[in-house]
C-alpha cells in the first residue's frame, strides 16, 4: 500500500481529475492524470462493480495494484506531482502475474509521462 499522504480522500479531487484529466489507456487499465495543486502526486485506484459483484474480488485488485505502484516508486523513484486516477475495465488483473501487472502499470505511467 501506498502512503497516505499519496492517495485520494473526498469525491471532488476524482470528478476533478475525470473532467479536466487526460486518459491513457492499456488492455484492462485506464490512467487519468492531472497536474496536482500540491507537491507530491495523489493516486486512486477505481474498481467498478462492474468488474466483479464481489468487493472480496474489487479490494483484492485494488490492493495488487496500489503494492504494483509502491514497487514501482521503490525502484523508480516517486513520480511528477500529478493527481491520478487508476480505472480498471475487467477483472484480468486478478489472475495476472505481479511482474505482468507492474509492467503493465509500468507502461501506462510511462506513455502518460508521468515519469
Amino acid at each position: 500500500m501506498i502512503a497516505r499522504k499519496n492517495r485520494f480522500h473526498g469525491h471532488g479531487s476524482l470528478n476533478y481529475t475525470y473532467s479536466k484529466g487526460k486518459t491513457v489507456r492499456s488492455g484492462s487499465l485506464a490512467l487519468k492524470f492531472v497536474k496536482a495543486r500540491q507537491d507530491d502526486y495523489r493516486l486512486a485506484v477505481v474498481v467498478s462493480k462492474k468488474v466483479s459483484k464481489f468487493a472480496v474480488t474489487r479490494n483484492r485488485i485494488r490492493r495488487r495494484l496500489y503494492e504494483a505502484v509502491r514497487i514501482m516508486q521503490a525502484e523508480k523513484g516517486t513520480p511528477l506531482p500529478y493527481d491520478i486516477i487508476l480505472s480498471v475495465f475487467d477483472d484480468s488483473p486478478k489472475s495476472m502475474s505481479s511482474t505482468e501487472l507492474k509492467n503493465q502499470v509500468q507502461t501506462l505511467f510511462k506513455r502518460a509521462g508521468l515519469y
